[in-house]
């Protein structure tokens, strides 16, 4: 299985397949509205805007497990992500990203791009890059800033 054979729920309950984003440049991040990164909820719609049109397509998955974060309800943190950092980008209702309940497309992404020491997801936004053709081609700590990952998207937007 591919990044393209996996589907994931949006905040407004619609079932999405990653196929839907073929062609595009995704960049794959779990977040968190509690969390000393949430700030990172800017740059990453900075970069939406800025690139969109050319094939930029960031999707948020908020988490809980990371120090309960993010604990409201999937309707609270979209509002909270709009309101306070005027995401417009696609948010996906809360997922965990590790353990027996994992999403299976963070199975993929972590078994695609480990991470240091092993694959598990240590801390909210981390960031997985995944290419126009759906190979997951990076994984970002979640200490980097959005903005250190524009050069590498540039790239592969061509």
């Amino acid at each position: 299985m591919g990044f393209y054979d996996y589907s994931a729920v949006k905040m407004n309950g619609d079932n999405v397949s990653m196929s839907e984003y073929k062609g595009q440049v995704v960049v794959v991040v779990n977040t968190a509205s509690k969390c000393g990164f949430t700030p990172q909820f800017e740059g990453l719609e900075e970069l939406y805007k800025k690139y969109k049109d050319q094939g930029l397509v960031i999707i948020g998955f908020p988490c809980n497990q990371f120090a309960a974060q993010d604990p409201g309800a999937n309707g609270e943190i979209a509002e909270f992500c709009k309101l306070n950092y005027g995401v417009t980008f696609p948010m996906f209702e809360k997922i965990d990203v590790n353990g027996e309940n994992e999403h299976p497309l963070y199975t993929y992404l972590k078994s695609q791009q480990k991470g240091t020491l092993s694959s598990k997801i240590k801390w909210n936004f981390t960031k997985f890059l995944v290419d126009r053709e759906g190979n997951v081609v990076n994984r970002y700590a979640p200490t980097v800033e959005p903005a250190k990952m524009e050069e590498d998207i540039v790239k592969l937007l061509g």
